[in-house]
């Protein structure tokens, strides 16, 4: 039915659809030429997608300047759109040790006018709320614990991972909230031909922490830099955000813990995530990504004395899981 709805709007018989690779949802991605220009088009099953989202997030975004597909057919009760194609290098493709830091500069200003891009009516998009946060960090226990490491916690055990969980929620919801991209990291960065950067994956935007959308690029699931680079753009970003919603003084302290923990709960949920698009979904390409986001909890909880126990149980139990798991598949 795509190829017939696009074969009505070009008006051309012979399109050709050739698929694309990388998503982790619902949605699928085909690339194919008409008149010489090249376009994507997209199969979002509008009873899974958030496609009344992504036009209005495409919207708020053109209207800060910043750089999205441009949406030049849509037929929303279909789940169908045709995009202008921002081509196929990633951010994730050109970052260096060398680069890297003027990069993410670039990104830095995309993310401070993408999280003014919203009216004061805030209404328009759901809230990251507490039982949201919960949902998403009971992911790592139902698949990644559960289905994919068949591990079983005790009673106790269950207490406390239910208490760290809660520290974790606690942190982002006391935190200002924003609108947030909620998945802006290396891969949903686009280079384009002239350098500039395009945004894409939007349609899942939500008001949430201040630091959500800075610690899930600057400590994304996919790639690792060193501490003192990031600790010099998070700073670089604090001072910015800090003038842009004149926030009342906050402590570099409470501001790091805010990342770190928020760090946290993303990984967490995508180590899960992972595991259930493997199980649920059938996509493997995802599992080499859960020993970086294991390790990126290991290290973060480290820090906290409040969250040792998850500490432990991914040194103890998770991590060895993972990798008589790894070895077994191997053989």
């Amino acid at each position: 039915m795509l190829r017939q709805w696009l074969n009505q709007h070009f008006s051309d018989e012979n399109i050709q659809l050739t698929p694309l690779t990388g998503d982790a949802g619902f949605r699928c991605y085909y690339r194919f030429t008409h008149n010489r220009t090249s376009f994507i088009a997209v199969d979002a099953p509008a009873d899974k997608s958030n496609n009344d989202a992504f036009v209005f997030m495409h919207d708020c975004l053109r209207k800060q300047n910043i750089l999205v597909p441009e949406i030049v057919a849509v037929d929303l009760s279909l789940g169908f759109f045709c995009l202008a194609d921002f081509g196929d290098i990633l951010l994730a493709d050109i970052l260096t040790h060398e680069n890297m830091a003027i990069t993410y500069h670039k990104a830095i200003k995309i993310l401070l006018a993408l999280q003014s891009g919203l009216s004061k009516d805030t209404t328009k998009l759901p809230h990251y709320d507490k039982a949201f946060v919960e949902l998403e960090l009971n992911i790592f226990h139902e698949w990644l614990l559960a289905k994919h490491l068949s591990l079983t916690l005790t009673d106790n055990e269950e207490k406390q991972l239910t208490h760290c969980f809660s520290i974790l929620t606690e942190n982002m919801m006391s935190q200002p909230q924003v609108l947030i991209h909620r998945d802006y990291h290396s891969r949903n960065i686009m280079v384009l031909e002239n350098n500039e950067l395009g945004i894409i994956d939007f349609q899942d935007a939500v008001i949430g922490p201040i630091t959500y959308d800075i610690v899930s690029l600057l400590r994304d699931c996919y790639l690792k830099w060193p501490d003192k680079n990031i600790a010099l753009l998070l700073t670089d970003y604090i001072d910015a955000i800090a003038k842009q919603y004149s926030l009342p003084p906050i402590t570099r302290e409470q501001w790091q813990r805010w990342f770190d923990l928020t760090g946290m709960q993303r990984h967490i949920k995508a180590s899960g995530i992972f595991a259930r698009l493997y199980h649920r979904d059938n996509k493997s390409g995802y599992l080499t990504d859960i020993p970086h986001t294991l390790n990126y909890i290991v290290d973060i909880s480290e820090q906290y004395p409040e969250l040792a126990f998850i500490h432990q149980l991914l040194l103890k139990k998770v991590i060895p899981a993972m990798e008589a798991l790894n070895e077994s598949n191997i053989k």
